[in-house]
């Protein structure tokens, strides 16, 4: 359930896609009454759609949707802090175990006092990936692969039984069973939508920017979907399963351009190590990274996701790229619903999410620039990979 604040802003708008209408929160209606928000890093304009959606004067003011609009003035560290909401969870078993466990004593407290225990819900979706589990039993078969999911089951009987029964009794919480995928992955092919939908307190659906938090340290990688998220610890994750903002100041984003293209033969680890590399030595930590440049067109979403999934390695909150025809292009190709790739289309070209060519460059922070045509060969790892080597130097 979206929590819809006073709206005082009156920024609530609506779209008409497929046959269907959405309700959304216009930054075209908020530039009207605060200034140009075109030039916004698209990483701060999730952050602006955020304050627009749940300003309510007490968690998030006019002056938070000031600050955001302000930034581009003096966009430095800020001391304005923000109480941010992800539309969703992400979890992975081991985390994720415990907050149920904390769901499953509410509900027998509620129990207890002769209350309604179906009360008891995660206050956003919440999907919880259990990855990193089947251990290698048996092989070179061709039942290899079954027989050892057999075996994960047999072991870790109880503790699946517990995920299902959660699963089934409590609303807006999904599991992925063993077997299926890794979180970071899962996420990126299966979950993240660039746009989510929900329904707000009147019943009527309400489209926002897909954004979430996750207890994978790579949940970074969904960043290459144009999908806000980054990861964070499992007392955070659970505050945020309950409905709980997210506590930040408004950050620094660095300017990461991207000119040129990747020359035949070269890898996305090649670029992905001359990135990491350029942006330990820049200083990072705690800054939004975002991508941008004309070299974004020729990079495919994979690449981007390979670049994003590094964010941990290089030190930055999350390494951002916007929405465009390659996100498009993935969404088809991983299944999604030809209804669901015209909403994140329409929604993006409303709402200035849409990565223009022609558009003028954000403003940010900082910048740097790496010409994608001077990116060769080179090794590194497995722990380290900002100390890259050129191939030829090995």
């Amino acid at each position: 359930m979206t929590a819809i604040g006073q709206d005082t802003l009156g920024t609530r708008d609506t779209l008409d896609v497929s046959g269907k209408r959405y309700g959304y929160y216009s930054l075209a209606k908020a530039a009207a009454k605060f200034g140009d928000v075109s030039r916004l890093p698209f990483s701060m304009k999730v952050l602006l759609e955020n304050m627009l959606r749940f300003e309510d004067g007490v968690t998030v003011t006019t002056d938070d949707v000031k600050a955001i609009i302000d930034w581009q003035k003096n966009p430095v560290a800020s001391n304005n802090e923000i109480q941010y909401r992800p539309a969703r969870v992400l979890m992975q078993d081991f985390t994720g175990v415990p907050c149920v466990v904390d769901l499953a004593a509410m509900r027998d407290a509620m129990n207890a006092l002769g209350a309604d225990a179906s009360k008891i819900n995660p206050q956003v979706p919440v999907h919880l990936v259990i990855d990193h589990s089947v251990m290698v039993d048996e092989f070179g078969t061709p039942k290899a692969f079954e027989d050892n999911v057999a075996l994960e089951y047999q072991r870790n009987a109880e503790r699946y039984d517990f995920l299902k029964w959660g699963s089934k009794s409590l609303d807006n919480f999904k599991v992925v069973p063993p077997g299926t995928g890794i979180c970071h992955q899962v996420n990126l092919e299966h979950i993240a939508q660039a746009v989510w939908t929900s329904v707000d307190t009147n019943g009527d659906p309400v489209a926002y920017p897909d954004a979430c938090v996750g207890t994978d340290s790579h949940t970074t990688m969904v960043n290459g979907l144009g999908v806000l998220g980054w990861g964070v610890g499992g007392i955070e994750a659970e505050a945020a399963m309950l409905g709980q903002p997210v506590s930040m100041l408004i950050p620094e984003v660095v300017g990461f351009k991207l000119p040129g293209k990747i020359n035949e033969g070269i890898t996305a680890t090649d670029l992905v190590l001359t990135v990491t590399q350029m942006l330990r030595a820049k200083g990072v930590v705690g800054r939004f990274v975002e991508f941008y440049g004309p070299g974004l067109s020729a990079l495919s979403l994979a690449d981007r996701a390979t670049i994003a999934n590094m964010a941990p390695e290089y030190g930055a909150t999350c390494g951002f790229f916007p929405i465009d025809g390659k996100t498009l292009d993935y969404l088809r190709l991983t299944g999604r619903d030809e209804d669901q790739i015209a909403l994140v289309e329409a929604y993006a070209k409303t709402q200035g999410f849409w990565l223009a060519p022609e558009a003028a460059d954000p403003i940010f922070t900082d910048t740097l620039e790496l010409d994608m045509g001077s990116v060769v060969p080179s090794l590194a790892g497995p722990k380290r990979p900002q100390d890259k080597v050129i191939l030829t130097q090995v």
